[in-house]
């Protein structure tokens, strides 16, 4: 039992340490902004983590939901009324009633089919949001109300990132007791062969369809995090998926804290070389990294092909 205490405790104590301390290191108050997009793409990548690397699930889906959580945050107190708070809670919430509803169908889909089917949920969301103007704001995006909480307002770089930095440790503490909990042993069996978790008793469907919507939820929850500076239009929801996305991969799928690991190394390279070179360059550098990744090393940088576990 301490040996198992210990196992959930330590990774998430480290987590909880480096992101604490990590501020005494910044110079300036951007680097607060750029350490908030790193743990935003972390927090996604951690649900594909999950996903794709435990329940063995192909989801290219991510911006989606993604966008989801983004416009719930803005048109909740825009259109509906409700307190800025109240919709990072109504965001998750309809993220994960529709990757549950979503879910259900296409999750009976396998390898490339799946793939499939997650891409044009995602491609179908987008071309809702950007075509919706009037509810939106269209391609030109809307104003996002800032978040107020007990009278206490979120302004600046340095408040976003500590609110970003505890929805991490708190998604990764979850993580890590999903993948030691039975639920966790149970995708490792779905990830290794279904036809054999089937034969164990396992319901697979029902597993695959809970992983899905944790998820999402996940990607919904990192959207809130990043959109009450100003949302753009829906290209930032598919640019926070496809970080995520290279995260997850870049770190290793079967690695928890490779979606911490490939954030922070994508969000790094990127800022050097939009700083060195030329902010034009940023957005290729992900892109390059994925494909050395999964040409040199496709278990990713902290994975291990035989590992399974933290």
């Amino acid at each position: 039992m301490r040996a198992l205490f210990s196992s959930r405790l330590m990774p998430i104590a480290a987590v909880a340490v480096i992101v604490a301390v990590l501020p005494a290191f910044f110079p300036s108050t951007y680097y607060y902004r750029v350490a908030a997009l790193v743990l935003v793409f972390a927090l996604a990548g951690i649900g594909l983590n999950l996903l794709m690397g435990f329940a063995g699930q192909v989801s290219l889906g991510h911006a989606g939901f993604i966008g989801i959580g983004a416009y719930a945050v803005a048109v909740g107190p825009s259109h509906l009324g409700l307190p800025p708070w109240l919709s990072f809670f109504v965001g998750a919430a309809l993220s994960a009633v529709v990757a549950f509803l979503v879910g259900r169908p296409i999750l009976r889909l396998k390898g490339h089919y799946l793939a499939v089917a997650t891409l044009g949920f995602g491609i179908l969301l987008s071309i809702v949001f950007t075509n919706e103007a009037s509810i939106t704001g269209g391609p030109d995006g809307m104003p996002v109300p800032r978040l107020v909480l007990f009278g206490w307002a979120a302004r600046g770089s340095e408040a976003w990132y500590w609110i970003s930095a505890v929805s991490f440790v708190i998604g990764t503490a979850l993580a890590l007791n999903l993948i030691d909990s039975p639920t966790g042993r149970a995708l490792r069996a779905i990830h290794d062969s279904e036809v054999a978790a089937r034969v164990l008793g396992i319901d697979v469907n029902r597993m695959v369809l809970y992983t899905f919507v944790i998820n999402a939820v996940l990607a919904a929850v990192a959207a809130l995090l990043i959109t009450p500076a100003y949302l753009g239009k829906f290209d930032m929801g598919d640019s926070i998926g496809q970080k995520a996305f290279f995260a997850a991969i870049v770190g290793g799928f079967n690695q928890t804290r490779g979606a911490l690991f490939g954030g922070v190394l994508i969000g790094v390279l990127e800022n050097l070389v939009g700083f060195y070179l030329s902010p034009a360059y940023k957005e290729g550098v992900a892109l390059i990294l994925f494909l050395v990744v999964i040409l040199f090393r496709p278990e990713g940088l902290l994975g291990k092909p035989e590992e399974r576990k933290v």
